[in-house]
């Protein structure tokens, strides 16, 4: 397959102007073309880009947040009542539950609750990958799965947009791209970070790169977000209008585009004095989906092809300490050395 537009990305680097303390924004109700220029040269240079005008309904969003802040509000030991397990990577992660995987790495600073595609208990899909099935939702609590499946639905539209775009942009067909994320392994994290004094040398979320194909996030305004440009050493906070969503590439839409998109380092540090709440969600294609470049590789880049059921079962059972790497080296959600 080739390229909608055969021009080189250092080429189009130097055509446009861009600060390197500046994210991009983009007005999704801009014209097509606009928004395929912007978005183009935004995930090609930086790998993250903010939306306005990207169809979620503010109040959807205020609704989500609230849901958030009041699900981590409970009780502790209410909480614990729906611990994730090893087996079923659903539900609540206490505080310091993960850890990055550096030697003598502090536990990152935040508690969440994992969410997947909900599928149905009796869906034929289970038989052929153990990665689907319902979520464990909290008890007495059902407001949670209300909000939580309609804002799930948005991101969907939204991210099919995206989706589309992308294929655009790579000259692929954006229908046979899109079947690839019938029945995904989406999944969603709700997380909490608690205020950190300055002089702890931890994190909220460790400097990692995305496993997933495109990251959507809702900012909080007490900031925190991190990124880390490949050609910078210093780290950017990333400051987002209300209205605005930020979504960046994750290393599997990197190898699709054969490192024209580029997936970068980012991290959280709250050292606001304030709590602080998101609600990434996470796009991934189907279980049985190959990933490999769909377009001539950039100059350098060279990445093993990566099975989604595969490479997604790995990422979550290796999140347990305990648990040794199998040694198929994929190489996702590394960063550069």
């Amino acid at each position: 397959m080739t390229r909608r537009h055969n021009r080189d990305k250092r080429k189009l680097k130097g055509r446009v102007s861009m600060p390197a303390n500046h994210i991009p924004l983009i007005d999704f109700r801009a014209s097509d073309a606009a928004v395929l220029t912007e978005l183009d040269y935004a995930l090609s240079s930086v790998g993250f880009v903010m939306i306005k005008g990207h169809g979620i309904a503010p109040a959807l969003l205020k609704r989500m947040r609230q849901v958030t802040v009041d699900y981590f509000k409970r009780a502790h030991a209410i909480k614990l009542k729906d611990v994730i397990t090893a087996d079923n990577y659903r539900g609540y992660i206490p505080l310091g539950f993960f850890s990055p995987s550096t030697a003598g790495s502090s536990p990152d600073n935040y508690e969440g609750y994992k969410l997947h595609l909900e599928i149905a208990e009796d869906d034929p899909i289970r038989r052929a990958c153990s990665l689907y099935g319902p979520n464990r939702w909290p008890m007495n609590f059902a407001v949670m799965s209300t909000v939580v499946l309609a804002y799930w639905r948005a991101c969907d539209r939204l991210g099919q947009r995206l989706l589309s775009a992308l294929a655009t942009i790579m000259g692929v067909d954006a229908a046979w791209f899109l079947s690839l994320f019938n029945k995904p392994l989406t999944n969603m994290t709700l997380l909490h970070y608690p205020p950190q004094e300055s002089k702890n040398r931890g994190f909220g979320i460790h400097p990692h790169k995305d496993t997933d194909a495109l990251t959507l996030l809702a900012p909080d305004s007490v900031g925190g977000l991190q990124v880390r440009r490949r050609d910078e050493e210093e780290w950017l906070e990333v400051q987002a209008e209300d209205d605005a969503l930020v979504v960046n590439v994750g290393d599997l839409l990197e190898l699709w585009s054969g490192g024209y998109f580029v997936s970068t380092p980012h991290r959280v540090l709250n050292y606001s004095g304030a709590e602080r709440y998101s609600f990434p969600y996470f796009m991934v294609p189907r279980f049985d989906v190959l990933v490999e470049p769909l377009i001539p590789v950039q100059p350098g880049f060279s990445r093993q092809p990566v099975p989604v059921g595969e490479v997604s079962a790995e990422v979550w059972r290796t999140n347990w300490l305990a648990a040794q790497p199998a040694g198929n080296d994929f190489d996702l959600g590394t960063l550069p050395h």
